[in-house]
Order: structure tokens, then sequence, then C-alpha cells
């Protein structure tokens, strides 16, 4: 017969285990649900403690406003970790597939992001880690503007530029289409509102 102590050790053990794994994946879904407050970026970082330091990172590393970056994945992904363009239907039903590879937090297509990943030599990254997704943000930015001479604290026409590509944007391919030319807008004065917010809170764009 086990002793009483053999016994809460077995028991116990798994138990605790099982209460780890629990753990850790209640954290992971934590993380990666958008914030409550899109639109209010100090809120964002009360929640999401992390992503400020990501978002001063991708500052640092790339020169990229903070409010500038956070205003980009609010447009693209809307702080969906996982989020993907819809798909296309086939004779007006039947789901087809997607009108693009987009994918993550900042919508980096498979052209782009190996681009990313073979120019910075990055390992260990993924589209739906913010940290990544920033720091992708920050590379494309500081390409256009060493490329197409847009200003780093120019969202309107970095947008323009992400959303294109370098090639569509010299081809000027936004200038004939309002729906372009209105992201790139909308960006802007979430960008806009960020940076205010940004100066209310204490916190650096």
């Amino acid at each position: 017969m086990a002793s009483k102590s053999n016994i809460h050790f077995r028991y116990l053990k798994p138990l605790g285990l099982a209460w780890l794994m629990a753990l850790v994946v209640a954290l992971s879904s934590c993380s990666s649900n958008p914030p409550r407050q899109p639109n209010q970026v100090c809120d964002i970082f009360d929640e999401k403690g992390s992503w400020y330091k990501a978002a001063r990172k991708a500052k640092k590393r790339w020169g990229m406003p903070v409010n500038v970056g956070m205003a980009f994945v609010h447009r693209e992904s809307s702080y969906v970790a996982d989020a993907k363009p819809p798909r296309k239907r086939l004779l007006g039903l039947v789901p087809w597939r997607r009108l693009s590879s987009a994918y993550g937090y900042a919508q980096a297509t498979d052209e782009a992001w190996r681009d990313y990943l073979d120019d910075t030599n990055r390992w260990f990254v993924d589209r739906d880690n913010f940290h990544d997704a920033m720091d992708f943000i920050g590379w494309y930015n500081h390409r256009s503007h060493k490329q197409l001479g847009i200003a780093k604290n120019d969202p309107y026409r970095l947008y323009l530029a992400y959303y294109t590509g370098p090639t569509g944007y010299r081809r000027g391919v936004w200038k004939n289409s309002p729906t372009i030319q209105g992201y790139a807008q909308k960006v802007t004065a979430q960008a806009t509102r960020y940076a205010h917010q940004l100066k209310q809170c204490g916190r650096s764009a």
C-alpha cells in the first residue's frame, strides 16, 4: 500500500502540469486577442504591455514613429493576429481562393515577407507575432524611404507605397483609385489621432 506522501505526489504532479498547460494556453490566447479599445492607443498599451516595447523597438531600429506603425496595424488587420483577406466566390456562391497571400497583423504577403527575411536575416519570426509584424512594417517603410524618398513621418504616402508596392507607387497606380487614396487617408487620420493620444498619456510617439 502506497504511503500518503506518495499518493499526494502522484496525483498533484499531473494536476500541476495540467494547470500549467491551461495557464499557458490562456495567456497565449489572451495576448493574441485584439485590444478592447482599438481606437485608443494609450488603452491598447495599458492592456498589451509588450506592444509599446515592440513599437519603440521598431522606432529605434527603423525610425518609424510609434503612432504610424500602430495606425498601419489598425488599418491592415484591426489587431487580429491571424487576419486573412476574404475569399473569392466561385459563381458567386462557392468560397474559392483568397484575394492575396496577405496574413497576420501587418497583412504581409508571402513575397514581401520573403524579401523582409532575406534583407534582415531574421530567424524564427512569424506574421502573427505582433513584435515581428511591427518590425516588418518598420522595415517596409524604411525601404520606401530609401527607394522612393518618402519621409518616415508621412503616413499617407508611406501607406500608398505599402499598399501598391514600390513599383505600383512609382507608376502612380493609386492616382486613379479613390479607394486606395481613401485607405491612406484613414491611416493618416488614425496616425494623427494616435499621436495626440500618446502626448496625453505621456508616451513617446
